[in-house]
């Protein structure tokens, strides 16, 4: 049967429910598909949906978020192609959605990660799976924001994605998001990803800056660089999956950021 529901940029998306052939192009959004059970619907994935590894060997490539193989795609039919705003390319998209149904998601905070949830589950037929993830989550999080309160966390923190040019977590991301939700502080106040120099972060004095594993691999040497120019602060790596991959991962985060929490309340 053909079903029509309205995406997160206000597009009617009408196609064939359940979806039998789905590509999926962001990989928090693979992962949640693989997570509510859809091993053999989903037909193609980007080379970055690396979880679980061995749903990846498995399936088709059709390039990265921004570089989609706009023929491999062709060549794989699919029924459905779920999206993300800001993971992939405007124009990209655009002229996917001439010749396919595409779903798109906009995702700024935990609260629309688990309204996401909630529609990719009824999009694909799996409503009560989506509702339990997001039991999970709810449950996790709440706890997590109890813990900032009770132990004080309370920092402030720089949140670091790219380096050369340095550019930055700041306002309205979902980064932002889950940095307050852990009871830290975020010193960047100018929206999405601002570039600032090391003279510049060094004046607004952050207690924490966080080196997330992607999308740029920090490494110990960069630790040490940014240590040597801000001794003010306690540099540290961090899993960047766990701060941004807004779908089923959310799950396992909750466990590792009630351990960061841990370590910063030693601090």
């Amino acid at each position: 049967m053909q079903k029509t529901v309205k995406d997160q940029l206000g597009n009617n998306i009408t196609f064939n429910y359940p979806p039998k052939r789905i590509i999926s192009i962001v990989p928090s959004q693979t992962e949640l598909l693989f997570e509510l059970g859809l091993d053999d619907e989903v037909v193609g994935i980007t080379k970055f949906c690396i979880h679980p590894i061995e749903k990846f060997a498995a399936k088709t490539k059709v390039g990265g978020t921004k570089r989609l193989l706009i023929e491999k795609i062709r060549d794989l039919k699919p029924d459905l192609i779920i999206g993300n705003k800001e993971e992939n390319t405007q124009s990209e998209v655009e002229l996917l959605m001439q010749e396919f149904p595409v779903w798109m998601s906009d995702i700024n905070n935990l609260e629309d990660a688990i309204t996401t949830i909630t529609q990719i589950g009824e999009l694909v037929n799996r409503e009560p799976e989506a509702a339990y993830l997001n039991h999970l989550i709810n449950a996790g999080f709440k706890d997590l924001q109890t813990l900032a309160l009770s132990k004080g966390i309370n920092q402030s923190v720089a949140y670091l994605i790219w380096k050369d040019p340095y550019m930055y977590a700041g306002n309205s991301t979902f980064i932002d998001d889950i940095l307050r939700k852990i009871g830290l502080n975020n010193v960047i106040k100018q929206n999405r990803y601002p570039e600032l120099k090391l003279v510049e972060l060094q004046s607004l004095n952050p207690k924490l800056i966080f080196l997330s594993s992607e999308p740029y691999p920090f490494k110990q040497k960069h630790i040490d660089e940014i240590q040597n120019a801000m001794p003010n602060s306690k540099v540290m790596l961090v899993d960047g999956e766990m701060f941004s991959w807004y779908g089923s991962r959310l799950v396992k985060a909750i466990g590792y950021l009630f351990e960061l929490q841990n370590i910063l309340a030693q601090k």
